[in-house]
C-alpha cells in the first residue's frame, strides 16, 4: 500500500507568490535577452533549431508508449485532469449553432424542391440562430479580442480553430444570402445558401468532434458517435425551428414543406436517440456519468421531451396541428437539454481519475484508437513551406496588434474564464 501523498508545497503557499529577491540589485537574469529574443532558439517558435532537427529513431515513440501502457496500472493519485471550466454560454452556443446549421440544410432542401418562399424563411432562421453565437463565445472567453485572436491562424488539426472560422464564414454567407433575398436577387441568394449549407455541415458537427478530441474520458471514448449525434440533434432542432417560423408566417396546413419538415425533425430526433443509446452501450462504466447528477437529470428531461413529442406526432390527427407545434417546441427543448447534459457529464468524467488514467494508457477500444492517433501525430514530420510560414506569420502579427489594441481599450473587462 502506497503512502499518502504529501499535499503541502515545497515552497510558498498555494495561490500566493513565493518569496524572491535578486542576488544583486540591478543585475540581469543570466542568459536572458530583451524583448523575448532568447526565445528564438525554441522549437516553439521556429523549425531550424536543435530541438526541431532532432528526430527520434524509427518506431521509438510508439515503443515508448507501449512500454508505458504495459503491465498493471499503479494506484492513481489525482487530480489528474482539470475539469472544463465552460459556463452556460458554451452549451447554449452548441444549441444555437446546431439550429443554424440545421436551418441551412432546410434552406438548401427547399431550394432544390422549388419552394422559394420557405427557403427564404429558412435562411432567415439560420441567420437569426447564428447571430448570438459569436456573442456567446466572446462572453465565455471574457474579452472580445480573445475571439479575434482565435482567427490569427488556420490549424486544420484543431476543431476549435476551424470551428471559429466556420462560424465567421457561416455568419458572413448567411448575412449575404438574406441580404440578397431582401434585394430580390434570388439566384445569388440560392448560390450563397448552398455554400452556407456546406459550411453548416461542419458547423453542426465540429462541436461533437471538439469534445471527442479532448482527454476527458467520456468525450474521448465517444469519438466515433459524438459527431453524428450532434449532427442529428442539429438537424432536428433546425427543422423544428424552421417549421415553427413557417407556421408563424402563414404557411397553410397540409403544405408539403410543413409535412416534410415534420418528418425530418421526428426522424432526426429518433436517430439521435438511437445513436445515444448505442453510444452508452459502448461506453460501459463511463456511461454512468450520463445517468447521475445534474447530467442525468438533464438527460431524463430530454428523453421525456422526445418521447412526449413522438407521442404527440402519433395522435396529431386527433388533436389537430397544435399538437405538432408543441412537439416541435419539445424537440427544441430536448436538443438544448442534451447539449447541457453532455457538457455537465464531461465535467464529472474529468474528475474520475482512474478513467482518465485508463484512457491515457489506451485501454478500451476507443482509448486504443486515441493513443494510436496521438502516436501518429507525434511521429509526423510534415512541415509547412517557408513561404506559407512567412505569410501566416505576417497575418498573425497583424491580428496580434489589433487584438492588443482592443485589449488595451477593454482592460476593465472581466477575467479570462477558459
Amino acid at each position: 500500500m502506497s503512502e499518502p501523498r504529501e499535499p503541502r508545497p515545497a515552497l510558498g503557499t498555494p495561490g500566493e507568490p513565493a518569496a524572491w529577491r535578486r542576488a544583486r540589485e540591478g543585475a540581469e537574469v543570466a542568459l536572458a535577452r530583451r524583448d523575448w529574443a532568447d526565445m528564438r532558439w525554441s522549437f516553439l517558435y521556429q523549425d531550424d533549431t536543435v530541438y526541431a532537427a532532432a528526430e527520434p529513431k524509427p518506431d521509438a515513440v510508439a515503443a515508448a508508449a507501449r512500454r508505458m501502457r504495459s503491465g498493471p496500472m499503479p494506484p492513481v493519485q489525482g487530480p489528474v485532469l482539470k475539469p472544463p471550466v465552460w459556463t452556460w454560454e458554451v452549451p447554449l452556443y452548441f444549441w444555437t449553432g446546431g439550429i443554424a446549421a440545421g436551418a441551412g440544410f432546410v434552406a438548401l432542401a427547399c431550394d432544390l424542391a422549388g419552394d422559394r418562399r420557405s427557403a427564404r424563411t429558412a435562411r432567415a432562421v439560420a441567420l437569426a440562430a447564428a447571430a448570438p453565437s459569436p456573442l456567446l463565445l466572446i462572453a465565455d472567453l471574457g474579452r472580445p479580442e480573445r475571439f479575434l485572436n482565435m482567427l490569427r491562424i488556420v490549424k486544420p488539426r484543431s476543431p476549435m480553430n476551424l470551428g471559429a472560422w466556420a462560424l465567421v464564414t457561416y455568419s458572413a454567407l448567411g448575412t449575404a444570402a438574406v441580404g440578397a433575398d431582401l434585394l430580390g436577387r434570388g439566384r445569388a441568394a440560392r448560390a450563397l445558401g448552398a455554400a452556407n449549407a456546406v459550411v453548416g455541415g461542419y458547423l453542426g458537427s465540429y462541436t461533437g468532434v471538439l469534445l471527442a478530441s479532448t482527454a476527458v474520458p467520456l468525450w474521448a471514448r465517444s469519438r466515433l458517435l459524438l459527431g453524428p449525434i450532434f449532427v442529428a440533434t442539429a438537424t432536428a432542432t433546425g427543422a423544428a425551428a424552421t417549421r415553427l417560423a413557417l407556421v408563424a408566417r402563414g404557411l397553410p396546413e397540409g403544405h408539403p414543406t410543413r409535412q416534410a419538415l415534420g418528418n425530418v425533425e421526428t426522424g432526426a430526433m429518433l436517430a439521435e436517440t438511437l445513436l445515444a443509446q448505442l453510444n452508452r452501450r459502448r461506453l460501459g462504466r463511463l456511461a454512468d456519468g450520463l445517468g447521475e447528477g445534474r447530467a442525468g437529470l438533464l438527460i431524463r428531461c430530454a428523453e421525456t421531451a422526445v418521447a412526449a413529442g413522438l407521442g404527440l406526432r402519433l395522435v396529431r390527427a386527433r388533436l389537430g396541428p397544435r399538437a405538432h407545434h408543441v412537439a416541435s417546441v419539445l424537440y427544441l427543448a430536448a436538443g438544448l437539454a442534451f447539449r447541457y447534459a453532455w457538457v455537465e457529464a464531461g465535467k464529472a468524467s474529468a474528475r474520475d481519475d482512474e478513467a482518465v488514467a485508463r484512457t491515457a494508457r489506451g485501454e478500451g477500444a476507443e482509448g486504443g484508437r486515441l493513443a494510436a492517433a496521438l502516436a501518429r501525430r507525434a511521429e509526423s514530420r510534415w512541415r509547412r513551406p517557408a513561404g506559407e510560414r512567412r505569410l501566416a506569420g505576417a497575418y498573425a502579427e497583424a491580428v496580434r496588434r489589433v487584438s492588443l489594441t482592443l485589449g488595451t481599450r477593454t482592460s476593465r473587462a472581466g477575467p479570462y474564464r477558459g
